[in-house]
């Protein structure tokens, strides 16, 4: 959905993109990479109007900071 703009469910085109946001105490569409507002890892939803299905991606510029972090583990 992210590149093409077509919900792979159902191929409808009618997507709307809910930009990522960090705010006070972690709220928002984010992953907490350290104690602070700044540490936080934006992560943005494409929602299909048609059928609801939705998917979530981290930008490119984002998975760094994500990939740094001590609070993960492969």
């Amino acid at each position: 959905m992210m590149y093409k703009r077509i919900c792979p469910k159902c191929g409808s085109n009618d997507i709307v993109i809910v930009d990522g946001s960090a705010g006070a105490y972690g709220s928002g569409n984010n992953i907490m990479t350290g104690g602070t507002i700044f540490s936080a890892v934006k992560v943005d939803r494409y929602i299909c109007v048609t059928c609801g299905f939705t998917e979530e991606w981290i930008r490119k510029e984002e998975l760094d900071k994500l990939g740094r972090s001590k609070k993960w583990h492969r």
